[in-house]
């Protein structure tokens, strides 16, 4: 391969550098701002000194489609000629390829296909700064492949940013970090200016308004950074009779849009774009940049159930690169739509998506890799614990792994699919119940909701199936090949041997359309299982199934033999190994206890023959059911379609739907039900309706959720949901895209969450016992229970003691003063004296209230139990017998009367006449004398006259005045000078004379 002349671009000079450091030191790691030239003349230099292909792994299918089109183009060919590339849905290569750039997701597959690369020289992963889930994926297996199988292979790592010393240390070698090569950009200064919102002006609002601006103070074209294609739609419309071409540029564009957004115009233009355009893309033309301050980025809520794209604030780095796009050509300007105050509290850097997006489908892929758990891998930043683990029991779920992680064959299976896993399962599954045309049509949809053009699906796919978008089209038609031809390269070969034999062309946009066009008419000319043999014998899907998983096991044991033998690396210099050799050398590398993996594989062997066998069994059933439901349908409609005549694809998991005729039953029912394909990828979004007025549904899994005024589905009191998004600060979801279902699909399509259970729970104050059959959170059916079990009985006895406190039990004046007692006594003496404050007796509930908890039935039969009687339980042995000696509940008085004490104060108190204590100079002590009484003193009408715990003192000090005070105002009672020395009396001092 000879290089052209190349562009003057800054990294040109560096090129002869860069190609010597990544032959001599086998990694580098090239750092390089947006503009330099690193996506299209590093892969071309390095094609040149290489003798095998080179492959550029992208982040976005947009950047791999233009960086191939520009080097193509900078070598004067088309592009599948030296320079091609292969994204979902579309590839340009041919065996004449020696330049080929893909997305990262599509490497990770080539990879699981082939850990070796064969035939690849070197891997470039292109802005790796950009910290997305499948670049940190491919990075950790890449690195992994390289230490265990290919020592050889060369691999250089590009970013814009400068903080590039984590990744030189991944990629180095001997504890040595790879080295890190700068090349400076050639760019012009920019003026940057901030402008806030106005009060209450929406973003689309504000951005429209400073686009005007820079329209007019700058020349040039106008770059719009916007999170997504919704706010690029409104914008382009709050704009629209401006004196300029508005041009969109994302990712789920027709590719011919986005080449339009990436060639020169005939006039100004405004360029409304997402983050596609911050670094890997270049925009010609601009001269002016208005930043929006926002993202989209995939965050995942695992408490409600939600994952999908939040708009998030950008970070200082990301707002720097998307300023720089305004001085690549010339001086330029960028307006950002935030207070220049604010611009300090942005993060340094974005947050890496590992940290923050749904894990699942990275579960899978580290399952294929045969590490679940991802340890022993070099990652970047490792996956977080927590939403592994989530994700790994999605996969469990879904059959896609078993209970120690391992792959199953039906994970492989829907690891090759490209797909989310959960849509991978609504694929498989639901292509045996609507037909592989229609389950693909559903999930190309809800891949790519951005196609939806209203809240109701299948007025979505009504939308979809007249008008017929080319990139609807294209995956459709790819999954139904999938589909129809299990086990066969789709447009996404698995290694490079394969790729170099494929067609240059892409899958055609016609042949989609036709079948489109065919699936839309009812007629059994047109039903897909009649071209196709292998739909109508169920056998025939057990046979396939059966075929498959011996082969799997045949495939496991011998993969499991080549690693136990294998004491050391296979050279890789002779040709590219075969699949099972490649994994059992990579077994070698990655453990020590090769006897382990061996075992391990053999597990899978005879897991993938049980399941085979399962198969065979459960597709005779619902073969069986199948077709009496089919009859039955016939018989109710004339004009149905026979069910037991739709396509079975192959790969289908009846056991996760139900029992056979569960199956059966949603066949008969889901002859073009986009609600059953969305119940098979998100069962706990399964939601009803909470009243009849209302607008709320409960999901399955526990979250509410709001459908949007105007969705056309307000009728319905069962909703399938296939896309849902919650807005920062509400607890409630909102519906973005559902499809209209019934309790009876929901019972169908989601035995699992499936429950009936006696329940006896404290409601409204009362105990109300039901037999509950639940969906999830969803209940479906209660019950009244006439006799309960008595063990739930009394839990919810207990619940509603706990819920209303002590206070639902009948507390007379001696209970009250005996737990004061008993508070008293723990509070001097402590252990073994109870405590009796609320939270303690409710801990402690069964040690005093448990015989009349067992026995109690309801709220009245609490009100009725004597608290006193029940705290007497409480009393210690031994001490119990000096209870009343520490604590007494009254107290003789020298006139002889017995006073109770008040135990609630502290110290407790004791309130009496003052003529009753004459004579007293010292009172008892309480608690073995630890704690003196505190005497309130009462005039004859019962008033307190004085308070105090120094009887002696008072009589001293106190009681002169006391008598001088009263003595008038109660002249028949006696006020001696000295009361120490008067006999104590109860009544008169005349009453006390003649006693």
């Amino acid at each position: 391969m000879r290089l052209p002349e190349l562009p003057d671009l800054p990294v040109r000079a560096a090129l002869p550098g860069i190609v010597e450091t990544v032959r001599e030191r086998g990694a580098a790691v090239l750092v390089a701002p947006p503009g330099t030239g690193k996506t299209t003349l590093v892969p071309l230099a390095l094609g040149a000194d290489s003798a095998g292909r080179v492959v550029v792994a992208e982040p976005r299918r947009l950047a791999a489609r233009a960086a191939a089109a520009r080097m193509a183009a900078l070598l004067g060919e088309p592009v599948g000629a030296t320079v091609g590339y292969s994204v979902r849905g579309e590839r340009r290569v041919g065996a004449a390829t020696r330049i080929e750039v893909v997305t990262s997701g599509l490497l990770v597959r080539r990879l699981q296909g082939d850990p070796e690369l064969s035939g690849v020289d070197a891997v470039v992963l292109d802005e790796c700064h950009e910290r997305h889930l499948d670049a940190d994926l491919l990075l950790a297996l890449l690195l992994d492949a390289r230490a265990g199988l290919r020592p050889d292979l060369r691999v250089l790592a590009t970013s814009a940013t400068v903080a590039a010393d984590r990744l030189a240390v991944l990629l180095g070698a001997d504890e040595a970090a790879a080295p890190v090569l700068e090349v400076r950009g050639r760019t012009y200064p920019v003026d940057v200016a901030y402008v806030p919102p106005l009060p209450r002006e929406r973003a689309e609002a504000q951005v429209a308004r400073v686009t005007r601006t820079a329209l007019a103070a700058a020349d040039g074209d106008v770059l719009v950074f916007l999170p997504g294609a919704a706010e690029i739609r409104r914008t382009a419309d709050l704009l629209s009779g401006v004196d300029a071409d508005i041009v969109p540029l994302h990712g789920r564009l027709a590719a011919a849009a986005q080449d339009t957004a990436l060639r020169p115009g005939t006039r100004r233009r405004i360029v409304l774009s997402t983050a596609v355009a911050e670094s890997s893309l270049t925009v010609p033309g601009v001269r002016a940049v208005v930043d929006s301050g926002l993202a989209r980025v995939p965050r995942v809520d695992h408490r409600r159930g939600l994952s999908g794209l939040a708009t998030v604030r950008v970070s200082a780095a990301v707002a720097d690169q998307r300023a720089g796009r305004a001085g690549r050509e010339a001086p330029g300007w960028a307006w950002r739509c935030w207070p220049e105050f604010e611009h300090t509290t942005l993060p340094t850097f974005p947050e890496p998506e590992i940290r923050t997006a749904d894990l699942t489908r990275l579960a899978l892929e580290l399952a294929s890799w045969g590490i679940p758990d991802g340890h022993g891998l070099a990652w970047w930043d490792a996956p977080p614990p927590g939403g592994l683990s989530a994700g790994r029991e999605v996969l469990r779920a879904l059959g896609a792994v078993d209970a120690d992680g391992a792959i199953t064959a039906r994970g492989r299976r829907m690891a090759t699919v490209g797909l989310h896993p959960r849509l991978a399962r609504a694929l498989l599954d639901g292509a045996a119940l609507v037909g592989p045309r229609r389950a693909a049509e559903v999930v190309a949809l809800l891949d790519d909701d951005t196609l939806a053009t209203a809240t109701d699906l299948a007025s979505a796919l009504r939308t979809l199936r007249r008008d017929r978008p080319t990139r609807w089209q294209r995956e459709v038609h790819r999954l139904t090949r999938l589909l129809d031809h299990p086990g066969t390269p789709t447009d996404e070969p698995t290694s490079y041997a394969a790729a170099t034999e494929l067609s240059t062309e892409p899958p055609s946009p016609t042949a989609t359309s036709d079948r489109a066009q065919e699936e839309a008419q009812p007629s059994a000319a047109h039903d897909p299982a009649a071209s196709d043999p292998r739909a109508h014998p169920t056998h025939d899907l057990a046979k396939t199934t059966d075929t498959r998983a011996h082969q799997e096991g045949d495939h496991a044991t011998a993969m499991a033999d080549r690693a136990k033998m294998s004491g050391t690396r296979a050279p890789t210099t002779h040709g590219p190994a075969t699949t099972a050799e490649t994994q059992a050398h990579t077994a070698g590398v990655r453990t020590k206890s090769t006897d382990k993996q061996a075992h391990t594989a053999r597990s899978t062997a005879k897991t993938a023959d049980a399941q085979a066998h399962a198969s065979v069994d459960i597709a005779k059933a619902a073969d069986t059911h199948a077709h009496t439901a089919g009859d039955r349908a016939r018989t109710a409609d004339p004009h149905a379609r026979a069910v037991d005549d739709r396509t079975k694809a192959p790969g289908v998991h009846a056991d996760t739907v139900g029992d056979p005729a569960r199956v059966a039953g949603m066949r008969a029912r889901a002859v073009d039900d986009p609600a059953v394909v969305v119940a098979l990828a998100h069962p706990e979004r399964l939601a009803r309706r909470r009243s009849a007025e209302s607008a709320t549904y409960l999901t399955a899994g526990g979250t509410a959720m709001v459908l949007p005024p105007g969705s056309g589905l307000g009728d319905g009191e069962w909703l399938a949901v296939a896309v849902a998004t919650r807005d920062p600060g509400r607890a409630e979801g909102r519906i973005r895209l559902a499809a209209m279902a019934d309790a009876e699909l929901a019972r169908q399509a989601a035995p699992a969450l499936l429950d009936t259970a006696d329940e006896v729970d404290w409601v409204d104050g009362e105990v109300v016992a039901r037999r509950v059959e639940r969906l999830g959170a969803i209940t479906l059916s209660a019950r009244p229970l006439r006799d309960p079990d008595p063990a739930l009985l009394a839990a919810a006895v207990r619940r509603g003691l706990r819920e209303h406190g002590v206070g639902l039990l009948r507390w007379d004046a001696d209970a009250h003063n005996l737990r004061a007692r008993l508070d008293f006594l723990h509070r001097t003496l402590g252990a073994p004296w109870p405590a009796v404050d609320d939270d303690s007796l409710l801990d402690d509930m069964d040690r005093w209230l448990g015989p009349e908890l067992d026995t109690a039935r309801r709220r009245a039969d609490l009100e009725r139990v004597d608290a006193g009687q029940a705290l007497r339980r409480l009393l210690p042995w031994p001490e119990a017998v000096r209870f009343d000696e520490l604590a007494p509940e009254r107290l003789e008085v020298p006139s002889g009367s017995a006073i109770r004490l008040d135990y609630s104060a502290d110290p407790p108190v004791l309130a009496v006449k003052v003529q009753e204590i004459f004579g007293w100079t010292e009172p008892p002590r309480l608690a073995d004398g630890r704690v003196p009484i505190l005497l309130h003193l009462l005039s004859p009408a019962q008033r307190p006259v004085a308070v105090t715990a120094d009887l002696p003192s008072f009589w001293r000090t106190g009681w002169p005045q006391v008598r001088a005070d009263l003595r008038g105002r109660y002249p028949k009672h006696a006020w001696p000078e000295d009361p120490t020395t008067v006999p104590a009396h109860r009544g008169t001092a005349r009453r006390a004379s003649r006693g």
